[in-house]
């Protein structure tokens, strides 16, 4: 063999040989979205594990080392004869088997203090008007051409759920390959809570709506707080099964929490377990949004119809709040409805920050807290209820 033969076997070795122009694309798009964790600070838990995956699995030949040679974005579409997977390829099998979401669940409610919705339980309404975005969203996929499975995918990025989009997804089949898509929405616009919310915050709402002061929550016993989990749990169980993965985990990690029995366990879950499994749910998730397969007309539908979603939801908690104090002798600050769409805790602390622009001494984080954990009972449930119609 020649050097002229040498060299050109060394340059057909390399990745810049195989790569195209979506490779790049996405290598851009993923340094982005790095900026905005890093840089910008949100939601780096999330955000930056998924931009992380993202730009690996686009650096050309690379898919053929983290998944399978000849890997083109289908997990499933295996190469006869292939015995050699590489690491992304397995640590992927616990999204593809819908492992990770309910252990996700699992950690939240270990971290969650469901005093705020047991003290208030009309938040519960405010959580469930912020899912308006979910269905409108899932008929306007509908007339946009998406089938009824597609757009009941698209339509849970609404509830503003990370791990709830991920799960309903995986149920349904996968549709159309819209996993990295959607679940890259979900968790993008969640990082981008303040961006989005705030203008709609202050657009339906009044200065003397913002300016209300709410009284402080009653002192919630722990009697209270071991009994939610277990009822909330027979309850879904026996209405809506289908949702019960997700939130029976959830209910599952708070009883760990408020139970004082499984101190350790509830640790493990709020910490250990949920940090490792973000990091993989995270880089796998990312790991799914190849160029060729990405970079589609469809996928901007998509991301379309989520900020739709999302902004919907944000205004149906708003306007949900707004209704209720038509009825109400003890008005309530609607600010705190924009916190229903899910997102713990970050739309709770939105709240609290754009009420504090007018007047710095109105602290809402609490009563926000009241729909931001009925927003996540919320989104599970809708997800459940998309999954007993399509599933």
């Amino acid at each position: 063999m020649n050097l002229q033969e040498m060299l050109k076997n060394l340059w057909e070795s390399t990745g810049l040989y195989a790569s195209s122009w979506q490779n790049y694309v996405m290598i851009v798009i993923a340094c982005i979205l790095l900026y905005l964790a890093i840089g910008k600070k949100y939601e780096p838990l999330l955000l930056l594990p998924i931009s992380f995956g993202m730009l690996m699995i686009n650096i050309p030949g690379a898919a053929d080392v983290l998944y399978f040679p000849g890997y083109a974005g289908d997990s499933h579409a295996i190469p006869d004869g292939t015995t050699n997977f590489g690491l992304f390829y397995y640590l992927y099998q616990g999204v593809d088997k819908v492992i990770y979401p309910p252990l996700i669940f699992l950690g939240i409610g270990a971290m969650t203090d469901f005093g705020p919705l047991i003290a208030s339980p009309k938040s519960l309404i405010i959580g469930a008007g912020a899912q308006l975005g979910i269905f409108v969203t899932f008929f306007g996929a509908i007339l946009l051409g998406f089938s009824g499975v597609a757009a009941a995918a698209i339509a849970i990025i609404g509830g503003a759920d990370g791990p709830t989009a991920i799960y309903l997804t995986q149920m349904l089949g996968n549709p159309d390959n819209l996993l990295p898509t959607i679940a890259i929405a979900a968790y993008s616009y969640m990082a981008l809570i303040p961006v989005i919310q705030r203008p709609f915050m202050k657009l339906l709402t009044t200065k003397k709506e913002r300016l209300i002061k709410m009284e402080q929550l009653r002192t919630v016993s722990k009697r209270e707080k071991i009994m939610f989990p277990i009822i909330v749990t027979i309850i879904v169980a026996l209405i809506l099964p289908q949702a019960l993965p997700l939130l029976g985990m959830l209910m599952l990690g708070n009883l760990l929490k408020e139970s004082m029995v499984t101190e350790r366990l509830a640790k493990t879950a709020s910490n250990e377990l949920i940090n490792i499994v973000t990091i993989i749910l995270g880089i796998t998730v990312g790991s799914k949004a190849l160029g060729s397969t990405f970079l589609t007309p469809m996928t901007l539908g998509v991301i379309v119809l989520g900020v739709v979603a999302f902004s919907i939801g944000t205004v149906g908690g708003i306007l949900t709040a707004k209704i209720m104090n038509l009825f109400l002798k003890k008005k309530i600050n609607p600010l705190i409805g924009s916190a229903g769409v899910s997102a713990v805790p970050m739309a709770a602390r939105v709240s609290n920050k754009v009420g504090q622009e007018d007047d710095p001494q109105n602290f809402l984080l609490m009563h926000a807290m009241g729909p931001n954990v009925a927003g996540v009972i919320g989104s599970a449930v809708a997800a459940g209820i998309l999954l007993a119609f399509f599933g």
